[in-house]
C-alpha cells in the first residue's frame, strides 16, 4: 500500500468552546432520532445550500431589510447540517477519516467564504473589510488543520470560541443590520458595523499570531528533544 492510499488516522478534536457540553448533549439526542435517510453526506449538502441561502439573503437585503430574517434562518440551517453531518457519521459508526476530514472541512472554506464575504454584498458592510474577514477566519481554520498534521490535535475552537458560537455572533450582527439600518455609521462610506468587524478580524488574527507562536515554540522544543543525542 502507497502512502497515498494509506488510511488517514483521525486528529483528537480538542473541543473548549463556552457551548460544546450543552451542543453535544443536544446533538446526541438528535442524531437518535433522525431517520436513516438522512446522511452525514445530506446534511453536509444542507449545510452547503443554507450558506449559500445566507450569501443570497444578505445581496437581498439592497432591496429589503427583511430578507435578513432568511439569512438568520440560514444561519441555523447551516449549523445543523455541519454540526450534525460528523455528529451522525460517529453515532451510527460510519465513519470515512480520510473522506469525511478531507470533504468536511473544504465544504467549511467554501461556507465560510460566501457567508461572511455575504456581508459585504449587502448595504451595511464593505466588500473589503467583509474580505477582511474572510481571511483571518480561514487563517485560524489553517492553524487548525496544520495542527492536526504535526501534533495530532485538531482545535475546534479558540479562545473559548467556536463554530457555534461564531454563528451566534453573526446571527447577533445581522439582527444589528435590521434594527439599525444601513446609514448606520460615522460616515457615508463606512459604518459601525464596519469598524465592528474589523474589530473582531483584528481578533481573529491576533489570535492566529499567538497560536502559531505558542505552538512554533512547543515543536521547536519536542525537535531539539529528538535531536539530542541519547547516552550511551
Amino acid at each position: 500500500m502507497s502512502k497515498a492510499d494509506s488510511p488517514m488516522t483521525p486528529p483528537v478534536r480538542q473541543q473548549g468552546n463556552v457551548l460544546a457540553r450543552h451542543e453535544r448533549t443536544l446533538l446526541n439526542w438528535i442524531c437518535a432520532r433522525l431517520p436513516l435517510w438522512v446522511t452525514p453526506d445530506l446534511l453536509t449538502l444542507f449545510a452547503v445550500i443554507s450558506a449559500a441561502i445566507v450569501c443570497l439573503a444578505y445581496g437581498l437585503s439592497n432591496q429589503d431589510p427583511a430578507w435578513l430574517w432568511l439569512a438568520v434562518a440560514g444561519y441555523v440551517g447551516h449549523w445543523f447540517g455541519d454540526s450534525l453531518d460528523g455528529s451522525v457519521a460517529r453515532y451510527r459508526k460510519v465513519e470515512r477519516p480520510s473522506y469525511g476530514y478531507f470533504i468536511d472541512h473544504s465544504s467549511d472554506g467554501f461556507t465560510t467564504l460566501i457567508m461572511l464575504g455575504g456581508f459585504g454584498l449587502s448595504p451595511y458592510v464593505r466588500i473589503d473589510v467583509a474580505l477582511f474577514a474572510v481571511v483571518a477566519y480561514l487563517l485560524l481554520n489553517i492553524h487548525s488543520f496544520l495542527l492536526a498534521k504535526v501534533s495530532g490535535e485538531f482545535p475546534m475552537s479558540h479562545g473559548g470560541m467556536g463554530p457555534t458560537e461564531a454563528r451566534l455572533l453573526l446571527i447577533a450582527l445581522t439582527l444589528g443590520m435590521y434594527f439599525a439600518g444601513p446609514g448606520w455609521g460615522p460616515t457615508a462610506s463606512l459604518s459601525y458595523f464596519d469598524i465592528l468587524i474589523v474589530a473582531l478580524t483584528l481578533v481573529l488574527l491576533t489570535m492566529f499570531g499567538v497560536g502559531t507562536a505558542r505552538a512554533g515554540l512547543k515543536l521547536a522544543a519536542h525537535d531539539k528533544a529528538r535531536q539530542r543525542p541519547r547516552p550511551e
